[in-house]
């Protein structure tokens, strides 16, 4: 049996909890975090935090003196315990609570704790290369909130359906301009002539914190880095694929559609992520 936390009840995963009106179930009004838990840490907590923060800013809550970074950080440990999870993957969900459209005035934060257990290898890079194919039915909007993690999340999950449908392991989402944003899932990285290329923010894409993490460690370890507007022609012309997100780290794209990928690179650079961050990336 699982268990979830609603604003500091420990409750059974069956539980339900959303009446009618809630503004989450009506109309995505809230954000996430997804965190890894592992060897008794918050994987690059500080860094979830902030953005949280800057979300809840963004989407103007309310929250209260109490809840802060400290007493969310008790409230997710306490429930991994529960759960008795030695690895686990967390995701923490900010909702407004009941109202209509106009007629919200509660602009507290009520929030929602899950975790579910991770094997001990989801941190190795994947031996088979990924799968991907490019979702065309929904592009993603470029504006204030296109770099946050809300729940407004239809064109990921349509993508992720497609993806599916399709036998792929992930979908790579345009923006409105059709450029590359990111995928259902994670951030995208290419590698060109040995230079690596990602979406800017600027181009729609989540800002992912295993994304800045990584391209922070990745311009100390001396490669070259162009965080641009990418077109398909780019990517369907790069040597290299690879994704990023806060529970699997770096995983290699083996073929978009029917254009193959190598790993040289990739392989390289997360075994000297592994050296240099042992506690995050092994």
């Amino acid at each position: 049996m699982l268990y979830f936390n609603y604003n500091g009840k420990i409750l059974e995963a069956d539980t339900p909890i959303a009446p009618p009106d809630n503004r989450g179930l009506r109309y995505g009004d809230g954000l996430f975090e997804t965190i890894k838990y592992k060897n008794g840490h918050l994987i690059l907590l500080d860094e979830h935090f902030a953005r949280l923060w800057k979300g809840m800013q963004l989407l103007q809550f309310e929250p209260s003196k109490l809840f802060t970074p400290d007493f969310l950080q008790k409230e997710i440990l306490q429930l991994v315990n529960k759960n008795k999870h030695a690895e686990a993957r967390v995701r923490i969900a900010v909702i407004r609570g009941n109202g209509g459209l106009y007629d919200a005035k509660n602009h507290l934060p009520n929030y929602i704790i899950q975790s579910w257990p991770l094997a001990s290898n989801n941190a190795v890079i994947n031996e088979n290369g990924l799968q991907l194919c490019i979702y065309q039915d929904a592009k993603k909007s470029l504006d204030a909130f296109s770099n946050s993690k809300h729940n407004n999340f239809l064109p990921y999950f349509m993508g992720a359906l497609s993806a599916k449908k399709n036998h792929c392991n992930d979908a790579i989402i345009l923006n409105s301009k059709g450029n590359i944003a990111d995928t259902t899932i994670a951030n995208i990285f290419l590698i060109d002539d040995r230079i690596i290329f990602t979406p800017s923010l600027a181009e729609g894409c989540i800002a992912g914190v295993m994304r800045k993490f990584i391209l922070q460690e990745l311009e100390q370890l001396g490669y070259i880095i162009h965080e641009t507007a990418l077109t398909t022609e780019i990517l369907m012309n790069a040597d290299e694929v690879f994704l990023t997100n806060s529970i699997y780290n770096i995983r290699w794209v083996a073929a978009v559609d029917d254009k193959k990928y190598s790993n040289e690179i990739v392989r390289k650079i997360y075994e000297q992520l592994c050296q240099t961050n042992k506690a995050v990336f092994c």
